[in-house]
């Protein structure tokens, strides 16, 4: 017996490949498939199976490129239907993998076809399960993203989800190996543990929604304190299910490289350019206009959650970054990349063409405008719940997702000074990149964000225990 975790931390997702005899199992592979078909290589293995958990909302799955690449069969649960072919599985199903058998789980929930894969050994004893979305270490998948046509509510969802856990997942040995598909971070939860993986005696001792054996509770503590799920989920969860165009033709497309003069000429209302190069390399010049999303931080998903999917886009990275750039783009669905600047932003500058700049600021030169400019404004990026957990006297609290709002940029005052902040930096530079290319320019990122700001001396720190309770 042979498992591997394939783990993906700018988007929480773990994938995983099971080997027994010879003979391979993927679970919930990412688009970029060469991984699983690389190490299947090296190991003299055949992909027998291509297993899914369920119709995922928050990256575009590897299942259709890795079908026909390899010819196996796309297996997910109970009731499912999608726009290309599948299998079926019944529940309760098993699949022979060498010495190895994967039972069918219809755990319904999270959505009506999630399903878990449960591996059971050469002797027939479980050892590990699969759990997909269903369950996390430490929390469960959220009910709210699989309302089809209003027929189920959040709550007939948690309904359900309560009877999967009860039914299938707690009798389960204690010694079983929980494997989930996301980590901590994730959006497909409320609040993920830090581990990637677990065991049921674990979850059964300190998962909250596995100790609420009420269902009425369990209803209701699940639903409760969900905030807006990323804007792309639906998106993604579409293309899932209806399929997509092969990775090849995305880079083959895409990976076109263009002169300063070549990438200007495109400029339009319609095109997009997109910086994925380090905060720091952002803020000391860019090509105006363009919005930041660093490759270092929560790539995939800050560019679901802030890019339109119907426009195209222009690429500045790092020179040699332009390929990883496209595929995690694709991981999330955005694919409409029409090339990038040949050499980076060196290029444009040597070019002689214009660049913008941030202003990056100190926490404690912060501290000392906050005494003596009238005009200030501290715009804070968090999510309500960490702006709650703690935040500056009088900073105002515009979630990230929020600024690609027109109405709320134009909240905004010339008069006004405006300080940005996140939680470590990164999250401030995309929202000082997005108010600038709306024409609001007279800004300063604080470096370090919060988690700097809150150790100068003498801070008071506000708490909103409304929100918090």
């Amino acid at each position: 017996m042979f498992i591997k975790q394939f783990y993906t931390g700018c988007l929480s997702e773990a994938a995983y490949y099971i080997e027994s005899q010879g003979q391979v199992a993927v679970i919930d592979p990412l688009r970029d498939i060469d991984p699983y078909i690389q190490l299947a290589k090296e190991r003299n293995a055949t992909i027998k199976y291509i297993f899914e958990t369920h119709f995922h909302a928050d990256f575009i799955s590897g299942h259709v490129d890795l079908a026909r690449f390899t010819g196996a069969p796309i297996i997910y649960g109970p009731g499912t239907k999608a726009g290309f072919d599948i299998s079926v599985a019944k529940d309760g199903q098993i699949f022979q993998l060498g010495d190895l058998k994967i039972e069918v789980l219809h755990t319904p929930g999270h959505t009506l076809e999630s399903s878990c894969f449960l591996l059971k050994d050469e002797n027939g004893k479980p050892h590990c399960i699969f759990t997909g979305d269903t369950l996390f270490v430490g929390d469960v998948g959220r009910p709210d993203l699989a309302q089809k046509n209003g027929e189920h509510t959040m709550e007939d969802m948690a309904a359900l989800l309560y009877d999967s856990l009860q039914g299938k997942i707690i009798p389960m040995p204690d010694d079983v190996i929980v494997y989930p598909a996301h980590g901590p971070g994730s959006a497909c939860g409320k609040n993920l543990g830090p581990a990637t993986f677990s065991t049921i005696a674990v979850e059964k001792e300190t998962n909250y929604a596995l100790k609420t054996h009420d269902k009425e509770k369990f209803v209701a503590v699940v639903t409760a304190g969900l905030t807006e799920p990323p804007k792309y989920f639906p998106i993604n969860a579409q293309i899932n299910k209806e399929g997509y165009e092969t990775m090849n033709t995305i880079l083959k497309k895409s990976l076109n490289p263009l002169s300063p003069k070549e990438f200007k000429s495109l400029l339009t209302e319609d095109i997009l350019i997109v910086d994925t190069r380090s905060s720091e390399q952002f803020s000391k010049g860019f090509i105006p206009g363009s919005i930041f999303i660093g490759l270092e931080g929560r790539f995939a998903e800050w560019a679901g959650s802030l890019l339109p999917f119907s426009q195209s886009i222009l690429l500045v990275t790092v020179p040699g970054m332009e390929q990883e750039t496209v595929t995690r783009l694709a991981r999330v669905g955005i694919d409409k990349v029409r090339g990038y600047l040949e050499d980076g932003i060196e290029a444009w500058k040597d070019d002689g063409n214009e660049i913008d700049l941030v202003i990056d600021v100190e926490p404690d030169e912060l501290m000392l405008d906050m005494k003596f400019d009238e005009n200030l404004v501290i715009v804070d990026v968090r999510r309500e719940t960490e702006f709650a957990d703690g935040h500056l006297k009088n900073a105002i609290n515009i979630p990230l997702n929020e600024l690609t709002d027109p109405a709320t940029l134009a909240l905004m005052e010339e008069t006004q000074n405006i300080y940005v902040h996140c939680a470590g930096g990164y999250r401030s530079m995309i929202a000082t990149s997005l108010m600038k290319r709306q024409g609001i320019h007279n800004l300063r990122n604080v470096l370090g964000g919060w988690n700097e700001i809150k150790k100068q001396e003498k801070l008071e720190i506000i708490k909103e225990k409304s929100v918090l309770n």
